[in-house]
């Protein structure tokens, strides 16, 4: 009953102070600069304004990005939870950070490109929190990446992932990979690094086992994914994305996610809250939609040929 009543009390305080607030102060705290985190920052963004929530209208906007640094990260988090109504915190690190700085303040945090919040310790197995935090999950579709590196590499038989060890997003995807890619007639071979700078070394050894890579959604990873792309094209290894923007920078396809739409989706979520909706109420939101991406100069310059019906089906992001 004590819990259920410092819950109300909770959203009284939230309502009022955002009532009587003529302009909303929003933070936005940004794990790491790669364009798939700037896409959800944009969307965030038209998502509150598609709701009447505008920068320099109503709402005004701190924006921090703490460049894939976890101390900078907890400081950036314990700031923004001081002067903010709102915190909006985009990947898996970011909205860990905001969450351990916010809770104990009656500041509602909004996460977005969190793949798997329960096991982030961001949910609960129903969705919601006890405390003000919600979000949507940039759950990868690995079943459709699955299905789409077997359409384009028909004879290939083991898949290399690269992964941090530190992120706990990429760990689930990782289980989730190997759970399903022998439905497919794949084996999983992945390599752990602690930092970017452990990838070269780390690529050495598993580029020469595998067929091709599989980008998951791991921050320390495509923040150095032109390094990646380099030494795999040196290796001959194509590499798939996981989302557009992966794609359009030498990733030959992905069967991933457009990131501008989980923003307008986390947006929309945000304004339900600075509405007067306890965030904790709210289930986290799954990203609703997944596409088709191809490369068609990268897939050229690895000599690969796909289909006519998946050419019809697939968006070609190519920079020519």
């Amino acid at each position: 009953m004590k819990k259920f009543l410092s819950v109300i009390f909770a959203i009284l305080i939230l309502t009022t102070s955002f009532a009587m607030a003529d302009t909303l102060t929003i933070g936005i705290l940004q794990f790491a600069p790669h364009p798939s985190l700037d896409n959800c920052r944009i969307g965030f963004i038209e998502g509150l304004k598609a709701q009447g929530f505008e920068e320099g209208k109503n709402i005004e906007i701190i924006y921090q990005n703490s460049e894939a640094d976890m101390a900078l990260t907890n400081q950036m988090a314990q700031q923004l939870a001081d002067k903010c109504d709102l915190i909006c915190a985009i990947a898996t690190p970011a909205a860990q950070a905001a969450f351990n700085a916010a809770m104990d303040k009656n500041v509602p945090v909004i996460y977005s490109a969190v793949s798997d919040p329960i096991s982030a310790g961001l949910a609960k197995e129903d969705g919601t929190n006890d405390n003000n935090i919600t979000g949507t999950s940039d759950v990868l579709p690995v079943e459709a990446q699955l299905a789409l590196i077997r359409e384009v590499l028909p004879e290939a038989s083991k898949i290399g992932i690269l992964y941090s060890t530190s992120e706990t997003n990429s760990e689930s995807t990782l289980k989730t990979y190997k759970e399903l890619a022998p439905n497919y007639g794949f084996e999983i071979l992945e390599e752990g690094i602690g930092v970017g700078a452990d990838i070269p070394l780390a690529l050495g050894s598993l580029l020469p086992k595998v067929d091709c890579t599989s980008n998951l959604t791991d921050n320390t990873v495509v923040t150095a994914l032109p390094l990646v792309l380099e030494l795999s094209k040196e290796a001959g290894k194509p590499v798939f994305g996981s989302e557009i923007e992966q794609v359009k920078n030498g990733c030959i396809g992905a069967a991933g996610i457009e990131y501008v739409e989980l923003g307008k989706q986390t947006g929309e979520m945000a304004a339900r809250v600075l509405n007067g909706e306890f965030a904790g109420s709210i289930p986290f939101e799954a990203i609703k939609n997944s596409f088709l991406y191809i490369n068609s100069i990268a897939l050229e310059e690895y000599g690969i040929e796909i289909s006519q019906d998946l050419l019809d089906k697939s968006l070609d992001v190519a920079v020519k």
